[in-house]
């Protein structure tokens, strides 16, 4: 018979998708990808918010915040001269391009996006 599934419902849930791994040129660009799909209309106050956590590190920075309708490079961290906001979230696409790679770029990106409510 039907067994209902108990839990959170699936409805609101986003979800994010990066390449797994990327890699660049010391000089060149490279282009981080997040593209998110959503059962729900894209609002006003979408938030796309890029995190850097350099390799051997415990900590993580945030480096990029997208948020009502504006893209903001974070002031700290050694990317904020380098970094390209290419994203469009209407497009469901929170992407960037980080310019000039440096080996101190070598660590875990990561992209998170919220969708309220």
């Amino acid at each position: 018979g039907f067994v209902p599934l108990a839990g959170p419902s699936p409805v609101s849930s986003i979800h994010v998708y990066t390449q797994r791994e990327v890699y660049g040129t010391v000089g060149s660009h490279v282009t981080l990808s997040c593209s998110f799909w959503s059962s729900e209309w894209i609002s006003e106050d979408i938030s796309i918010t890029w995190h850097f956590q350099a390799e051997g590190s415990r900590d993580s920075i945030s480096i990029f915040h997208y948020a009502k309708g504006q893209p903001y490079i974070d002031d700290v961290g050694n990317f904020k001269e380098r970094m390209e906001w290419v994203g469009n979230p209407h497009r469901k696409d929170g992407s960037i391009i980080i310019h000039n790679l440096d080996y101190t770029d070598n660590g875990t990106f990561t992209c998170d996006v919220k969708n309220p409510p």
